[in-house]
């Protein structure tokens, strides 16, 4: 598994977390933090993931708006946790991240959908970055 791989789990996970606890993502970031600096070894995962994270705090308002527009006929709110996370982490890679090609942010986020989620998951979150990817 590549560390942008792992990046995007530990993305997840934190985002995830936040939103299951209703807490600030900022919050659980900073705790993140703190567990990351004690593992050394995972550094290079730990950083993408904090850019990521930052970048969905920074630009959550547009991500969200993002979502909404193309996730025909789903509320945020009503998505299962796992996928708003993970449209969000995609939205975020494919709007203001120009080092992933968009064919690869899609992909990373569908096959955790899969893993992760619901058994319709994967395909709904493919449609919906994909009609996001095609309005950028």
């Amino acid at each position: 598994m590549s560390a942008r791989t792992k990046a995007r789990k530990r993305a997840l996970d934190i985002l995830f977390s936040a939103d299951v606890r209703g807490e600030e993502i900022a919050v659980v970031l900073a705790a993140a933090a703190k567990r990351a600096a004690s593992e050394p070894a995972r550094e290079a995962s730990w950083l993408y993931a904090r850019d990521i994270v930052d970048g969905i705090i920074d630009n959550r308002g547009d991500i969200d708006e993002q979502i909404t527009t193309h996730s025909r006929d789903w509320r945020l709110e009503r998505m299962p946790a796992v996928d708003r996370a993970l449209l969000r982490i995609g939205t975020w890679e494919i709007v203001y991240n120009d080092e992933v090609p968009t064919a690869v942010a899609i992909d990373e986020a569908v096959e955790l959908a899969k893993e992760l989620s619901t058994e319709d998951s994967g395909a709904f979150v493919h449609g919906v970055l994909a009609r996001i990817a095609r309005s950028v």
